[in-house]
């Protein structure tokens, strides 16, 4: 069997997605996540696209070093340079240069010739191999380029030094045999392929990403490329975990494996999901709630009897386990700290010192304290807002009932300091506290989507909600938690309107790249 490297960009293709904002501490504990879930490469970010990108790629390439941590760059000897300085520091530095080949691209958006784009693509990985041992090369919108054409360029960035092609699918276009044969094409056409890892990179636009990138498995790619649950531009990229247990399951058919540890998929996905606020739909495969779950009567019968009757993926495989009760309102410091290490976390004394509080808090309303609930709060502390003043909830009150109008006061502490109250009434209880922070925060804001959900089971089970706002005019995701369902309501909307904030004052802006 011969290996199939992964080449993971949640941190950069994902993180795309529109609304989805990750702070640096969150973007560190999804890399630290996906070092220990056994990805070969993380695309960290765009470094050239602002200075907040810079830092949390420069942060990520100076903390891990089991994994290849590469960034993105245009063909611009400016983003080369850019990226090096974030770069330097990782075990081992690569780059990931792109420039469009297909005609529409060349000729709308690039305004440049077949010839002209040839020798710019030469000319920058070329100088890019001045700096980085590893230089992937990618053909953007690789699948509706001519095919002579694409040979004839990549045979000539492999001679200036490029160690990777990447041939993406940019937009979701290709079927699985147009995308094999253009792999296999390549692989009899380009002299010297030879002498680099040929990569695949496919869009979800008509739903076959995963079909599209095992094509491209079949068919000479040594490496592919996704991320986690699937998210990324419009209807996304390729499921990492599922192209992974899709090789483990069928490896009768794709005599192939990968380093991932498999029983890491689901913490993987759990965290994605929490931080960046796309939830993994039910019937997701491999890591959707009812991904193990039998409801037909004559389904249950057989697995009862034996579980591979309607199961080819065990839970354990995945990493879905029972969610065991490991600790309770006598747990003390020590307990509590061993449990976060278990569980993946790696705190600063002062951040853990605060989960520890926030623990004991929630244990004088919850009796059985389980994992889903650590997860949950643990991933509310990470956070890099503190020196940035922001909105604060200082006290609020929601009346409600069948026969009264929902009525909400909220006394706020605005980023200047001072103290606001006001009152509103609304539909619903919901709408009447978001109307009254509303009419309370000087940001023009829009609520565009609202999502409660229960983490674990029980009348106890705490209450996460997850919110988008247009806050002046840009798109920004929030999330909360408590014990009361309008506490955790008002916490994301809070949220979300404080990452604007702290966006605008760090001067942390995404550059969209398809």
């Amino acid at each position: 069997m011969s290996q199939i490297k992964i080449f993971d960009t949640t941190l950069r293709d994902g993180e795309q997605s529109p609304g989805v904002n990750l702070n640096q501490l969150e973007k560190l504990e999804i890399a630290k996540q996906l070092e220990r879930f056994g990805v070969d490469r993380m695309e960290a970010g765009f470094p050239s696209s602002s200075k907040g990108d810079f830092n949390a790629v420069k942060m990520i390439a100076d903390t891990i070093k089991d994994t290849s941590v590469t960034g993105l760059a245009r063909t611009v000897k400016s983003d080369v340079d850019t990226a090096w300085e974030a770069l330097k520091g990782a075990a081992e530095p690569c780059l990931h240069l792109f420039l469009a080949t297909s005609p529409i691209h060349m000729t709308y958006k690039l305004k440049k010739t077949p010839e002209e784009v040839i020798d710019t693509a030469v000319e920058m990985v070329s100088y890019a191999r001045q700096k980085f041992p590893q230089v992937e090369w990618s053909a953007e919108d690789a699948s509706r380029s001519d095919w002579s054409f694409l040979a004839q360029i990549i045979e000539r960035v492999i001679d200036a030094g490029a160690t990777v092609i990447n041939l993406p699918d940019t937009v979701g276009y290709t079927t699985p045999l147009e995308y094999g044969k253009l792999f296999k094409f390549i692989k009899e056409t380009v002299p010297n392929i030879d002498r680099v890892n040929l990569s695949c990179h496919c869009h979800n636009d008509l739903g076959m990403a995963v079909a599209n990138s095992l094509a491209a498995v079949e068919n000479g790619a040594t490496q592919v490329e996704g991320t986690i649950n699937g998210i990324g531009e419009r209807a996304g990229n390729a499921a990492i975990e599922e192209l992974a247990v899709a090789l483990k399951i069928r490896s009768d058919h794709y005599p192939y494996y990968t380093r991932l540890q498999l029983n890491e998929i689901k913490r993987t996905s759990d965290l994605v999901a929490k931080l960046t606020g796309m939830y993994v739909q039910s019937n997701k495969a491999v890591v959707g709630k009812n991904a193990f779950a039998h409801e037909s009567g004559i389904h249950q019968d057989g697995v009862l009897k034996h579980a591979s009757t309607y199961e080819i993926i065990t839970p354990e495989m995945v990493g879905v386990g029972s969610n065991t009760l490991f600790l309770g309102k006598h747990s003390g410091r020590h307990a509590f700290k061993d449990k976060v290490k278990e569980l993946g976390y790696e705190l600063p004394d002062e951040k853990l010192k605060e989960a520890f509080n926030l623990f004991k808090e929630l244990t004088d309303h919850k009796k059985e304290v389980t994992d889903n609930d650590l997860f949950t709060l643990l991933t509310e502390i990470q956070t890099d807002t503190a020196a940035v003043d922001r909105y604060q909830m200082e006290m609020f009150q929601v009346q409600y009932g069948s026969a009264n109008i929902p009525t909400a006061t909220v006394l706020l502490k605005t980023p200047d300091g001072e103290s606001v109250q006001a009152a509103r009434t609304g539909q619903g209880s919901v709408e009447a506290l978001y109307k009254t922070l509303d009419s309370l925060i000087e940001e023009n804001l829009q609520l565009t989507d609202y999502q409660l959900k229960s983490v674990g089971r029980g009348k106890d089970a705490l209450a996460e909600s997850h919110v988008q706002l247009v806050v002046n005019n840009e798109t920004m995701n929030g999330r909360g938690s408590a014990q009361d369902v309008i506490e955790a309501s008002a916490n994301a909307f809070l949220d979300a309107v404080n990452r604007y904030i702290v966006h605008q004052k760090t001067s942390i802006k995404k550059e969209v790249v398809k």
